[in-house]
């Protein structure tokens, strides 16, 4: 998906979330932000300094990536999780899992968090694998989150819990979440609405909701 004239500033310790419908850039715009491709024209910065000046190295020590979908190994889930960071202790890992949401099927599970995940993470459901995967980035300890479409497999419950701790435990670090769901980005500080490439609206909810049209019939469609 092409994405064109796309202007926006994501401010240090906020939240800031990408929503549209299928195909209207989102996930194009949320790998331009990892340098995962490079813009035809204009530059993305972190600080003043540009993406393109920035080393691999010094990239991915400021930015964690969750996609919406991650392999998981056929490992135990906590090593899965300490691939994050391979030196990470095991309090560390669990306490990451506990940021994710994690606990409340790892302590089902018979050997709990030392449980293996199958070839490929099989034997977890979509939204336990989500989990996982966003509990290994959370483990990095970045400046700067971006969430494309991580939490499309988690229920509503477990979206705001998750949604909560973050808020909670992480108060000071930048998230850029990556949603087709509107209560998943409800609380965002600032909210860009992408329509066929295009910013269709900036704003809060409440504030999209009254002056942008392409957000208010998403929202009235899931809400």
């Amino acid at each position: 998906m092409s994405i064109f004239d796309i202007s926006f500033t994501a401010k240090a310790g906020q939240k800031t979330a990408l929503v549209g419908e299928s195909g209207s850039g989102k996930s194009t715009l949320a790998k331009l932000l990892i340098h995962y491709y490079d813009p035809q024209k204009g530059s993305i910065s972190i600080g003043g300094q540009k993406l393109c000046d920035m080393s691999l190295e010094a990239l991915n020590s400021r930015i964690s990536y969750v996609a919406q979908d991650q392999y998981l190994f056929n490992t135990s889930l906590l090593e899965n999780i300490r691939l994050g960071r391979l030196n990470a202790t095991d309090e560390e890992v669990v306490e990451a899992a506990k940021k994710a949401q994690c606990m409340e099927f790892l302590e089902k599970l018979p050997q709990g968090i030392h449980s293996m995940a199958g070839d490929a993470g099989k034997m977890l459901s979509g939204g336990q694998r989500q989990r996982l995967a966003i509990a290994r980035v959370l483990i990095r300890k970045a400046e700067i989150y971006v969430f494309d479409d991580s939490f499309s497999a988690l229920d509503f419950s477990t979206d705001a819990k998750l949604r909560k701790a973050l808020r909670e435990r992480m108060p000071d670090i930048t998230k850029i979440i990556v949603a087709q769901r509107v209560g998943t980005i409800i609380d965002a500080s600032r909210i860009i609405v992408l329509d066929e490439g295009k910013v269709a609206g900036i704003g809060t909810h409440r504030e999209l909701l009254e002056n942008c049209t392409v957000y208010r019939e998403i929202a009235q469609s899931q809400l």
